[in-house]
């Protein structure tokens, strides 16, 4: 209950509905929301993976990609899944009429980040992975927000 308060908190217009009495959140869903939306979202919310030469990627992840971080100095089996696999949490959206803000960013960034820990180790329970949001130390670097995920095998690779 505490986060669902929480997220209706993110959310303004919830509050705004119903004469400014507000709405829940599956309420306020119900009324904006739609399915085109809705199938976009799960490719964000139940993301797709792909095993490619001993790796583990986002699903849609070209061999030369790999191959060319593959050939940067000091490159390792790690750092080429680090690389692929991040994604800028406030590049999800287009910002015109956006409000975004570090609290919304953070609170979608640790659902993502429970997603992929979830989604990973159901996949590929004999190839645990970590996975990692990236916090900037300056919270209002909407840009910042990073996701990112590894192989933990990978974590002692030089």
């Amino acid at each position: 209950m505490r986060a669902m308060k929480k997220l209706e908190h993110l959310i303004e217009e919830t509050r705004l509905w119903n004469n400014g009495k507000g709405v829940d959140v599956d309420a306020w869903i119900g009324h904006e929301g739609n399915f085109n939306l809705a199938l976009g979202y799960s490719t964000i919310f139940w993301p797709r993976f792909m095993e490619f030469d001993g790796y583990i990627f986002r699903e849609g992840t070209k061999a030369e990609n790999v191959r060319g971080f593959e050939a940067q100095t000091h490159s390792t089996r790690k750092s080429v899944e680090c690389v692929i696999n991040h994604v800028h949490i406030f590049d999800f959206h287009n910002h015109e009429n956006d409000k975004a803000n570090a609290e919304k960013i953070a609170y979608l960034g640790n659902v993502l980040k429970e997603i992929y820990e979830a989604k990973l180790a159901w996949q590929f329970p004999s190839k645990p992975c970590t996975v990692s949001l990236f916090m900037p130390d300056d919270p209002e670097d909407l840009e910042g927000y990073q996701l990112t995920f590894w192989q933990t095998r990978h974590e002692t690779d030089a």
